[in-house]
Order: C-alpha cells, then sequence, then structure tokens
C-alpha cells in the first residue's frame, strides 16, 4: 500500500509538471500519511539527514567558486586562450565552444553553471558569425555536459555520499577521460557539420606573441584545476577542502590579480551561488527521504531479484542499468536520481564483481548526459532562453551530440581500463 501511493503520487506529480523537489517530499509525505503508524516528524529527520554530510559541502563551495569566475571577468580571458587554440580550424566557435567548456570543467563541476556562465558568449558570437541559432544552442547545451565529467564533479560527490563506500578523488579521475573523448567526439562532428554548412573559422592569425599574451592572461583561470587535483592527489586536502580553497584562490584572482571582482560582484555571486546550492540541495533533501520510504518497502532487494533473475551477467546487468537510467535521465533531476536509485543499483553492481569506481563513473555519466537530453534537460532550458529559441528546435538539433555521447558512455562501460587509468596509476583502483 505504501509502495502504491508513494509511486502512484510521484508519477501524478511528475505529469502536472510539479518542480522534482516537491514532487519527491508530496509523495514521500502522502505515503507517511497513508502508513499511519509512522510519526511525520520522520520527514523532517530524514530530510536533515539527508544533507547534514561533510562531502556535501563541496556543492556551495564548487559552485561560488565558479561564480566568482564568471563575475570577475576571468572567464572571457578562457574564451580567448580557446580561440587561440583552436579558431582557427572549420567551425572555429563551435570548437571554442567546446574547449572552453572542458577548461571550465575544472572549475565548478555543474553543466547547469557551464550553460549560464559561457552560454550568453558562446550563443551571441556563434549567431553574430552566421551559426544557425538551434545548432549554436545544441552544442552549447551538449559541450555543457562535459563539466561535471571532467574534475571536479558535483553529481561525482552525491553519488559517493549516496554509496557510502566510494573514493571521491577516485571518481573525479575516472571522469577524466571520458570526459576529454566526449569533447573530441563533438568538435569531430562539429567540423563534419561546419564543413557541410559552411561554417566560418577564424582567419586572422594570432602570431606567436599574441598566443602568448593570451596564454598568460588566462593563466589564472586554467591555474585552478591545477590546484584542485593536485592539492587532492597529493593528499595536502581532501575534495570537500578543495572545493573552498576553490573559492578562496578565485576571491584573490577576481580583488588582486584580474581586479575586475568588486563588492557588488561579490554579492551577486554570493546570491546566485546560494540560490543554485538551496536547490539541489533541497532536492537532496526530499529525496532522501523518498529513498528511506523505498528502503523500508525493500525495495532494492524487489530490484535486485528482478534483474538477477533476468541475467546474473554483469555485462547485462551493465546494458539493462545504461538503458534504464537514460530513460530516467530524461525526465528526473540528477541529484534526486542518484539519491534514490545509488543504494538499490550499486550492492547488484559489487555484487557482481563491478568495481566501485567503474560503477560510479557509468552511473553518473549516464545521469549527467540527461541533463542535455529532452524533455526535461536543465541545460536546454537555460540555452533556449538564452538564445530566444522554442525547446522543439534545439531539441531536434542535439540529439547527434547526444548520439556521440551515449558512443562514449557504452565505449567506457565495456572498456573500463579507459576510464579507471588515471585512478590506477595513482593507487585508487
Amino acid at each position: 500500500m505504501v509502495l502504491t501511493v508513494i509511486l502512484v503520487v510521484f508519477a501524478i506529480c511528475i505529469v502536472l509538471s510539479v518542480p522534482i523537489a516537491f514532487s519527491l517530499g508530496i509523495s514521500a509525505f502522502t505515503s507517511l500519511l497513508s502508513w499511519g503508524r509512522i510519526p511525520l516528524k520522520l520527514v523532517v529527520q530524514r530530510m536533515f539527514t539527508g544533507v547534514d554530510s561533510f562531502p556535501l559541502m563541496a556543492i556551495p563551495f564548487f559552485m561560488l567558486a565558479g561564480e566568482l569566475m564568471n563575475t570577475g571577468g576571468i572567464l572571457r580571458g578562457l574564451f580567448r586562450f580557446s580561440d587561440a587554440l583552436v579558431g582557427h580550424i572549420r567551425g572555429g566557435l563551435g570548437h571554442v565552444n567546446v574547449v572552453a567548456s572542458m577548461f571550465f570543467a575544472g572549475i565548478t563541476g555543474s553543466a547547469v553553471a557551464d550553460t549560464a556562465a559561457l552560454g550568453p558568449m558562446e550563443i551571441g558570437m556563434m549567431k553574430e558569425a552566421g551559426y544557425d541559432v538551434d545548432y549554436s544552442a545544441a552544442i552549447t547545451a551538449a559541450s555543457a555536459t562535459v563539466g561535471p565529467i571532467i574534475p571536479p564533479s558535483i553529481p561525482m560527490v552525491i553519488y559517493a555520499v549516496a554509496a557510502g563506500n566510494v573514493s571521491i578523488a577516485g571518481l573525479f579521475l575516472s571522469g577524466a577521460i571520458p570526459g576529454i573523448l566526449i569533447g573530441i567526439g563533438l568538435m569531430a562532428y562539429n567540423y563534419i557539420t561546419s564543413l557541410r554548412r559552411n561554417y566560418p573559422r577564424r582567419t586572422t592569425p594570432i602570431g606567436l606573441r599574441g598566443f602568448i599574451l593570451i596564454f598568460m592572461r588566462a593563466i589564472p583561470v586554467l591555474m585552478m584545476p591545477i590546484i584542485i587535483l593536485g592539492g587532492i592527489l597529493s593528499g595536502i586536502f581532501t575534495p570537500t577542502e578543495a572545493s573552498a580553497i576553490a573559492v578562496g584562490y578565485a576571491f584573490l584572482v577576481g580583488f588582486f590579480v584580474i581586479r575586475q571582482l568588486d563588492l557588488k560582484g561579490l554579492f551577486q555571486a554570493l546570491l546566485r551561488a546560494g540560490i543554485s546550492t538551496g536547490v539541489v540541495l533541497f532536492v537532496v533533501a526530499t529525496a532522501n527521504i523518498f529513498s528511506w520510504i523505498l528502503a523500508t518497502q525493500q525495495v532494492p532487494q524487489l530490484v535486485s531479484g528482478f534483474l538477477l533473475s533476468i541475467s546474473d551477467n554483469p555485462l547485462v546487468f551493465l546494458l539493462l542499468v545504461n538503458i534504464f537510467l537514460l530513460f530516467v535521465g530524461c525526465f528526473m533531476d540528477t541529484a534526486a536520481a542518484l539519491i534514490i536509485l545509488v543504494p538499490i543499483f550499486a550492492p547488484i553492481a559489487s555484487q557482481l564483481g563491478i568495481h566501485p569506481l567503474h560503477f560510479g563513473l557509468i552511473f553518473s555519466l549516464n545521469l549527467i548526459i540527461g541533463l542535455a537530453t529532452p524533455p526535461v534537460g536543465l541545460c536546454l532550458f537555460v540555452v533556449c532562453g538564452i538564445g530566444k529559441i522554442s525547446l522543439e528546435r534545439v531539441s531536434k538539433a542535439i540529439w547527434p551530440f547526444i548520439l556521440i555521447e551515449v558512443g562514449v558512455l557504452f565505449l567506457v562501460t565495456y572498456v573500463p581500463a579507459i576510464p579507471m587509468a588515471l585512478p590506477k596509476l595513482f593507487g585508487y583502483y
């Protein structure tokens, strides 16, 4: 009865387009009412327990670091450096779009932050240069999903918290090579499409002296991922502490190096980061009570028995998980899906002998792809607002990019040596 109520109410809320956090909370609250024997104060207790985790502190810090970088005017230097590297290739601004997202991935670990920060500049310049607006918006949304794959990664932090026995640093390392592969795949498709549609490239030479000047101006932002990963891997600080270091670094660079960050900009960055963090952690809190109810109804055991009855082959299990998560990613928020589904699937993967880091990457990558997948990918809504374009047009244009990302997903699923190379090198595998 309780399981039926929570699933039916949740489905109704989703159909009515109720925000995911409220959908989870309403369905959990309603199911507890139908249970009768459970005190309703448990809702608040489980919500608090869901966010009472030290590793989750990395979320507001990484978001604030990205906001400080954006407000401080540092990202324009990053964009110019990306243009100096690949802008001369056919479809130059499309390549710049992807490369800038790959660099920005080392700052925030958030696809939505990437889209919101770089999107206005990228889409505006591509439209002005003659790129179709739907294509410009699509490649912006697709490249932004590289943000949470290349370390650091907010979804991977949430996965590690939900799984409970996974190294955040190891997960970060596992995403580096897959993120680069996705970036290369997106650039290859952009090059082919640019040849077919005759999209322009940068024809003005920069020269060695100009390149050195551009590189020097980009050093502050390029140093951030080096500091974050270097500190984590050397044992100087933990991933959570690294996020705080990133904020301090962004503050110092914005105020005293670039000198474009002022008190007004600092306030705006704090406000935007606070709002974004509040949204994510509210979803995590309500998802935790939802997940707890599923656990009390023995849903993990039921799912485990069902999947193992189909096949106990790890390759078949991973195929089923990929198909299921790609579908879930189309309709459900990443944080909520991680909190609810990781406790169900991670123990099965462990039982089948799949390494926790490998499964964590697969799980996270599936749901990250969902951020750019119709109909409810958050990155799609952001680029629609930036480009003043309908969701239908962007949805049609983004499918080739989604297929490339899914191709990389299956590659790293069935060739674990690719994502596990760096974790093995640094002793996490």
